[in-house]
């Protein structure tokens, strides 16, 4: 089943701990699948670190997957290659 990049997608990525001990999270509605990806590789320092997650519909991608959706060859975007 192949991926669908241009679907629309909700970008979930923690925040550091706040002093109350709860995490924040920060959240980005993009245009599509792919825009999402490049923003939380390219964009975020450490995206496997941070924890982010990428919500299409009902499946959620976690920050691993996110790196290898961007690594395919199906990528439809260019990649930053500086990265």
């Amino acid at each position: 089943m192949a991926f669908d990049y241009g679907s629309p997608a909700d970008l979930f990525i923690p925040r550091q701990k706040s002093i109350r001990r709860r995490q924040q999270v920060g959240y980005r509605r993009l245009a599509t699948a792919a825009e999402a990806i490049r923003f939380a590789v390219e964009e975020l320092p450490a995206v496997r670190t941070l924890g982010a997650w990428m919500q299409i519909g009902d499946d959620r991608f976690d920050s691993d997957q996110i790196c290898q959706l961007y690594e395919s060859s199906g990528y439809p975007l260019q990649r930053n290659l500086s990265r």
